[in-house]
């Protein structure tokens, strides 16, 4: 399973419609790649199930395209990231990664969650 969560952290609270993409890349590669899965925050800023555990995803590289700019454009806020592109590595395809971004204008930053 693959999840994510979008806090905006210049106001203090979750991101609310940011679109989301999965997509998996070609061995070895960041150029090509597939789109596994789409979908908008909710109105947690989450998406619960990007991937859900029923799905079965291989071992591989992967990456996360959030789009920040419409993000930014339905707050009326001028944004320097148009998006957030967050590659990572699943070792384990039967562990849940959680892939969260913390957001602000003019800054990002990402980690593992659990």
């Amino acid at each position: 399973m693959i999840s994510t969560h979008v806090l905006d952290t210049a106001r203090g609270r979750p991101a609310t419609g940011v679109p989301v993409a999965l997509e998996q890349l070609d061995a070895g590669e960041t150029s090509g790649a597939r789109t596994v899965a789409q979908a908008v925050t909710d109105a947690d800023g989450r998406v619960r199930e990007l991937v859900p555990a029923t799905a079965s995803l291989g071992v591989g590289h992967y990456r996360i395209r959030f789009d920040t700019g419409a993000y930014f454009r339905a707050q009326r806020t001028e944004g320097f990231y148009p998006e957030v592109v967050v590659v990572f590595e699943i070792r384990n395809a039967s562990e849940h990664h959680h892939v969260p971004l913390l957001l602000n204008p003019y800054g990002y930053s990402t980690y593992r969650g659990s």
